[in-house]
């Protein structure tokens, strides 16, 4: 039998639960922070799920994630909230996917059997896609704040959402910069092979030929792979003016930086998953050639970025990598609609989705008849110091 109704956890439970835990600190549950205060005496405990990959070689990108998912929880908590007469403590359910379809389907199952009103995550494409067709079957909104490949909300299921542009805005962003500012005619295109990279190499390349460019070499490579010699070799025969790379910033750093050891000029182009200061260390003095998107806008370029940077920085000392204040407004939207359905029932926040009007840290909030954003911007930067700047901002 499907569950579809949120969790409510008596008081002794979860005070039982608490004492059971007494010894296990926060930070020893992988969030390295002092654990949560223990729900008042009167509160009903209510679950969000959070689902991205917390191992493997995208794992800052997860915790980044989760820890602003988790910044959201707390702060709601130490505000107050009451739904329909009950006082409610928000708990973060907070799951390691590995960035891997079956472990996300397993990861996904298990939010559902923990009964949570909501999901946020989860960070990649090609699990967001599997993911989602358990969270439809169990009417629990799904809202990733990081998967751009446009089929995760293509399915016709009423439960997924995201607070990103997606790759059909995304690549031909980096498509228009390589045939108009860089003035690319000559143009190479790598993927990993997963959901997102090929996605988004796939929108790149159509915009790019419906330009007249060229795409003089089309090539795959993996999300685990190391040495991309023998690809870049291949490439660098063909002498293009741009390479563009679908993938993330684990793979985009090596790859990068073996692409300069070649003695390959070709400007680097790629899109949100590279697109960090990770990929500043990995791809060394090389990063210097690459010039990369994000799915929303530069957190400089927030009216309340600041602010959250602050409170971010204050609570977990670390540096907001990507998509922190998209988890955050993720919460806060589900919150929000359970406010506006007066209910902690899942399909009723459901159910109150499609209604969303928010303003939060990332912009105005509302979505589409798909469950995409009405309103995106993709950001491109180039790296100065082998940090990120903000090169231009592309409204959708």
């Amino acid at each position: 039998m499907r569950v579809k109704f949120a969790h409510a956890v008596t008081i002794a439970a979860a005070v039982a639960l608490l004492a059971a835990c007494s010894k296990k600190s926060d930070g020893e549950a992988g969030n390295g922070a002092p654990a949560a205060a223990a729900p008042a005496s009167n509160a009903t405990v209510v679950r969000i799920g959070h689902a991205a990959p917390l191992t493997g070689g995208i794992a800052h990108l997860g915790k980044d994630n989760e820890n602003g998912a988790r910044l959201a929880v707390e702060e709601i908590n130490a505000q107050g909230l009451t739904i329909d007469g009950r006082r409610i403590q928000l708990e973060l359910d907070a799951q390691d996917d590995a960035a891997d379809p079956k472990t996300g389907t397993q990861v996904a199952q298990k939010l559902v059997d923990d009964h949570v009103v909501g999901v946020v995550g989860h960070l990649n494409s090609g699990v967001s896609i599997p993911a989602s067709k358990i969270y439809s079957d169990a009417g629990i909104v799904q809202i990733s704040p990081s998967s751009t490949n446009p089929s995760y909300t293509q399915q016709g299921f009423k439960t997924t959402y995201r607070v990103v542009a997606t790759d059909a805005q995304q690549g031909p962003a980096l498509a228009n910069y390589a045939t108009g500012a860089l003035h690319a005619k000559r143009i190479a295109v790598v993927d990993d092979a997963t959901a997102y990279g090929k996605g988004l190499a796939d929108e790149f390349a159509k915009t790019v030929e419906a330009s007249g460019a060229k795409v003089v070499a089309r090539e795959a490579t993996t999300d685990k792979a190391t040495d991309f010699r023998a690809i870049l070799t291949k490439i660098k025969s063909v002498q293009p003016d741009v390479i563009m790379y679908g993938g993330m910033d684990a793979t985009g750093g090596p790859f990068t930086k073996q692409a300069a050891a070649l003695g390959i000029r070709a400007k680097i182009l790629g899109g949100d998953g590279v697109c960090t200061d990770k990929v500043g260390e990995l791809a060394g003095a090389a990063v210097q050639n690459l010039v990369c998107s994000e799915a929303g806008l530069a957190l400089s370029k927030m009216d309340k970025g600041a602010d959250f940077e602050k409170k971010y920085d204050d609570r977990f000392h670390t540096p907001v990598q990507i998509y922190a204040p998209f988890t955050y407004d993720a919460v806060y939207v589900i919150v929000d609609a359970m406010k506006r359905a007066n209910s902690i029932d899942a399909p009723k926040v459901l159910a109150a989705m499609p209604s969303t009007d928010y303003n939060g840290v990332i912009g105005h909030i509302a979505f589409d008849d798909k469950g995409d954003l009405k309103e995106g911007a993709i950001t491109l930067y180039d790296f100065k110091d082998g940090k990120k700047a903000v090169l231009d901002v592309v409204k959708m």
